[in-house]
């Protein structure tokens, strides 16, 4: 009789740790896919500077660390403001080859 509790112990032990781990694999699944749907939402090719933001955010954000190229009507850019059109090309870097990650 006290074997058979301690098997079915046994199995109860393995059947709750595999549970437990393919509820972790599914949560950490869900926050991949969320972070890889953010990174490729990217921006649109024209893109309104808002609030807060300088060209180094909105490089980042957008995948395009070529913006003050693109944008000769930049003069100085420090100096970006709420309202300012820019072009964004999210592709920037493959089109450069100097640039690598």
């Amino acid at each position: 009789m006290a074997e058979r509790f301690s098997w079915y112990c046994a199995m109860l032990g393995t059947l709750m740790l595999m549970l437990s781990s393919c509820e972790l694999l599914t949560s950490t699944s869900i926050i991949i896919d969320h972070h890889h749907q953010n990174y490729k939402r990217g921006c649109d090719e024209i893109y309104v500077v808002r609030e807060g933001e300088t060209l180094q955010t909105i490089g980042e954000k957008c995948g395009d660390p070529y913006i003050v190229e693109e944008n000769p009507h930049i003069h100085d850019p420090d100096d970006v403001f709420p309202g300012l059109v820019i072009k964004i090309n999210p592709f920037a870097a493959t089109h450069h080859k100097d640039h690598y990650y």
